[in-house]
């Protein structure tokens, strides 16, 4: 039976690489970093086959190449992208050796100024596979079948393992979705200050 598949990697991006980086063509800021890694044994106990990958980046070309490779702030409960909550449209996707690489397009939403203000203040966030399959037990690993579809990247608040950045190649445990995550508490910190307080 098909689940939702989430798959967590930090993602550390420093101020000056989304100030001084380069910049999409509509001037929004691009940033860079592993997406996903195939066949290792993940925090979650998955094992992704790399010719899994290689389909599902193949055929995630097509969504950036149709500009409808949007992600999410923080992952919900659905399979289905919500446009009101899209922070961020990936621009390019590539291999490095085992390592889906990507470019992506911070967008001015308000999902995405969010996620701006949120590495423009230091935090670290990570960036998380969503997609759909089914698992097969084979000894301690969950193999991840052949019916698996990739959906998006989203970002989120917490990453499993904070000391872990882009280049240790570590994907990170499950994240637990809660309407009142860190996301939210800091976004009120932050809209409060400016005596702008949402209510959730």
């Amino acid at each position: 039976m098909k689940q939702v598949l989430i798959e967590t990697i930090p993602f550390k991006v420093s101020r000056e690489q989304l100030h001084e980086g380069l910049k999409a063509s509509s001037g929004n800021p691009l940033v860079e970093g592993i997406l996903a890694t195939a066949e290792v044994k993940n925090g979650n106990g998955r094992y992704y086959p790399k010719e899994l990958w290689e389909r599902e980046i193949d055929k995630y070309q097509q969504m950036i190449d149709s500009n409808t490779s949007t992600g999410e702030l923080d992952h919900p409960d659905s399979s289905i992208i919500s446009l009101k909550n899209v922070s961020h449209i990936i621009r390019k996707c590539w291999w490095d050796g085992d390592k889906v690489m990507g470019k992506i397009e911070i967008l001015p939403t308000v999902s995405g100024n969010i996620l701006k203000a949120l590495i423009d203040n230091g935090v670290t966030v990570g960036v998380s596979s969503r997609g759909m399959g089914s698992l097969k037990q084979i000894g301690e690993t969950l193999e991840v079948q052949d019916d698996f579809e990739l959906l998006c990247w989203d970002f989120v608040s917490t990453p499993s393992n904070p000391g872990s950045y882009m280049t240790l190649v570590k994907e990170g445990k499950e994240v637990q979705t809660y309407k009142y995550g860190k996301v939210n508490s800091l976004l009120t910190e932050i809209l409060c200050a400016n005596g702008s307080c949402p209510i959730f």
